[in-house]
């Protein structure tokens, strides 16, 4: 059985049938750009996090990206995605849609639902309680302890 899953997954590679899924996050902080991402790409993969100011020296924005760097393990356990929008004249695709004023904190879940709007720097342990109650994240919990007590066997 674990053969044909293998196989199936490493069929699925070759064939490129993940080429539009992002990739996943990594273990170094690195925001991406608004401009370079839609929402779409996400859905089902990742939660964004999007954080809008009107400049990137706006020091509400770099509060938060610091709580956001500072607690990166968490943010890779639950699947978050930091995207980033510092120019309100671009009007990316995430600004019309979600439509900040100023400084804005936003967390999407899997669902492509907004699950927190916030108008000032959040730590991500208030993030992690709000991704937390999420039925999507309460099944990743169970499956994870799932596939934990399967391998145990």
């Amino acid at each position: 059985m674990k053969f044909i899953l293998a196989s199936l997954i490493a069929l699925l590679v070759a064939t490129g049938a993940f080429a539009d899924t992002p990739p996943p996050p990594e273990t170094e902080f690195s925001p991406t750009q608004a401009s370079e991402v839609t929402l779409a790409q996400y859905l089902w993969v990742a939660r964004p996090v999007v954080v809008f100011a009107d400049s990137s020296a706006d020091p509400r924005f770099i509060r938060q990206l610091a709580l956001l760097k500072a607690e990166l393990a968490e943010l890779v356990d639950r699947d978050i995605v930091v995207i980033v929008d510092t120019d309100p004249a671009a009007m990316s695709e995430w600004r019309t849609a979600l439509r900040p004023r100023g400084f804005m904190l936003v967390l999407i879940d899997k669902d492509g639902g907004v699950k927190l709007r916030k108008p000032f720097p959040w730590h991500v342990r208030e993030l992690t309680r709000v991704i937390d109650k999420t039925p999507e994240r309460q099944q990743e919990i169970r499956d994870r302890r799932a596939a934990g007590s399967s391998e145990n066997q």
